[in-house]
């Protein structure tokens, strides 16, 4: 794993604390490359971070197929929990995993944070 600068794994680690309901994190290169994670060890990290870029390239397309104007984020719920894909960056994506109760709002504005200061870091 390549991180530029070792804040961005402070920022993740920093980010899986700040709420009960984010259980892993990670941050991922545009071209699906695993930048820096705090995603548990049972995860295949590779291929957690090829499918966040296969779905935000998608989802990105969808959006200005249907003129909703640039993609920013992605909401996969599932019946274990959550996954949110925010962009962090022009050449990053912020994947976030939470539990299924997670209150979203609350959130929603901790990923945006972590996203602001991981583009920041970058």
């Amino acid at each position: 794993m390549y991180v530029r600068n070792q804040s961005v794994t402070s920022i993740l680690r920093e980010l899986n604390a700040s709420s009960e309901d984010i259980e892993a994190s990670a941050l991922v290169s545009m071209d699906g490359l695993l930048m820096a994670s705090m995603l548990p060890p049972e995860f295949e990290h590779d291929r957690v971070a090829a499918m966040s870029a296969a779905m935000l390239a998608l989802g990105t397309q969808t959006s200005m197929e249907l003129n909703r104007g640039a993609l920013d984020q992605i909401l996969i719920r599932g019946q274990r929990g959550h996954v949110l894909l925010t962009r962090a960056g022009p050449e990053t994506v912020l994947v976030v995993v939470t539990r299924p109760n997670a209150q979203l709002g609350t959130t929603f504005l901790d990923v945006r944070r972590g996203a602001e200061a991981l583009s920041a870091a970058l």
